[in-house]
């Protein structure tokens, strides 16, 4: 399973959470295996600081996340993910790790 998460920084795990997910600088990928952590990858948001309707749903989904995690996010957004099959996940703060 791939989670997404929306953050403020690069630093992998120790990154904190950004409060919308649209307006993050990065998003942290966890691959988890057997609720295990696998693999820990930063990468930057291409619509980071504007963004249209439906472009980050898009872009996560070509990432291959199972569910989006932030701070965040607007009911127009919850449709757009869950129309990827992708979880959307409101209400994350403190860092990744947490």
């Amino acid at each position: 399973m791939r989670i997404a998460v929306s953050t403020e920084t690069n630093a992998g795990l120790d990154a904190p959470v950004a409060g919308h997910f649209g307006r993050c600088p990065f998003f942290t990928l966890i691959d988890l295996e057997a609720e295990q952590i696998q693999t820990v990858q930063a990468v930057s948001n291409p619509f980071f600081p504007n963004h249209e309707p439906g472009q980050v749903p898009g872009f996560i989904h070509a990432q291959g996340a199972h569910v989006m995690l932030t701070g965040g996010m607007g009911g127009r957004a919850v449709t757009f993910f869950e129309q990827y099959g992708i979880q959307p996940v409101t209400g994350a703060s403190g860092t990744v790790r947490q």
